[in-house]
């Protein structure tokens, strides 16, 4: 049996990413286009209002955070603009790492033991003797 080359296997992987990727902006146009169609063009929590100028910038926010449950009636969409769509992932985000024990006061967590300034002291009394002389 003949194997196949590696410049082959990275063509294969090459369209395999390529059409995952145009499957899934078709997808995002799809949902994207209905949620335009369905709701009015401001943003759901800033309530900035946006035009067919700027409306690149009023992106779809999956409120369960699961970007295929798209259902037709859009109860799990809302219109955010790109700075509040990226500060409720944000927040979204910090509220899973705080869920599974992660706290920033969280004596457990890695801490540096690097003290540069341990014997900064003795260094300074030993100058200033050299200094005295």
């Amino acid at each position: 049996m003949k194997s196949k080359s590696p410049s082959t296997k990275y063509i294969n992987l090459d369209q395999i990413v390529a059409v995952a990727r145009n499957n899934r902006e078709h997808r995002e146009r799809d949902y994207r286009e209905q949620a335009i169609k369905l709701y009015p063009w401001v943003c759901g929590r800033c309530a900035r209002e946006f035009s067919r100028l700027n409306l690149h910038e009023l992106t779809v926010h999956h409120r369960d955070h699961n970007h295929d449950n798209n259902p037709t009636d859009g109860s799990n969409w809302e219109l955010l603009c790109l700075y509040c769509h990226d500060n409720e992932h944000q927040r979204h985000e910090e509220a899973l790492l705080q869920r599974d024990g992660y706290n920033r006061s969280d004596e457990n967590r890695n801490t540096a033991t690097h003290n540069p300034f341990l014997n900064l002291r003795k260094l300074l009394d030993g100058l200033g003797k050299d200094y005295e002389k």
